[in-house]
């Protein structure tokens, strides 16, 4: 069974920071590029960060790029986005996900911005 299980979110100050985590399972994960999206009450999913199958080359969305950092690990199935200078725009649920677009099957962790 693929799974694809988020942790490291909270609630933290503007101009702060997080590091989420995934850990994926059940699936090859060397195979697929890998998603950061979110989803902020009211509102759709959206993806927020991608990177390719070997690390190498990543992509964000504009509000974004310059202080979140996504990354893997495909020794230990892992995709992490670092996330700085946090502002309250960015309060959602954030998931990983192996495909764009998508469902996601995970409860996905909340990420709140707020002083």
């Amino acid at each position: 069974e693929e799974q694809l299980v988020e942790s490291g979110g909270g609630l933290v100050e503007p101009g702060g920071s997080l590091r989420l985590s995934c850990v994926a399972s059940g699936f090859t994960f060397t195979n697929w590029a890998m998603y950061w999206a979110r989803q902020a009450p009211g509102k759709g999913l959206e993806w927020v960060a991608i990177i390719t199958t070997s690390g190498n080359t990543t992509y964000y969305k504009p509000a974004v790029k310059g202080r979140f950092t996504i990354s893997r690990d495909n020794a230990k199935d892992m995709v992490w986005l670092q996330m700085d200078s946090l502002q309250p725009e960015d309060t959602a649920v954030y998931f990983c996900l192996k495909e764009w677009p998508a469902t996601p099957q995970s409860r996905g962790t909340q990420v709140t911005v707020s002083s």
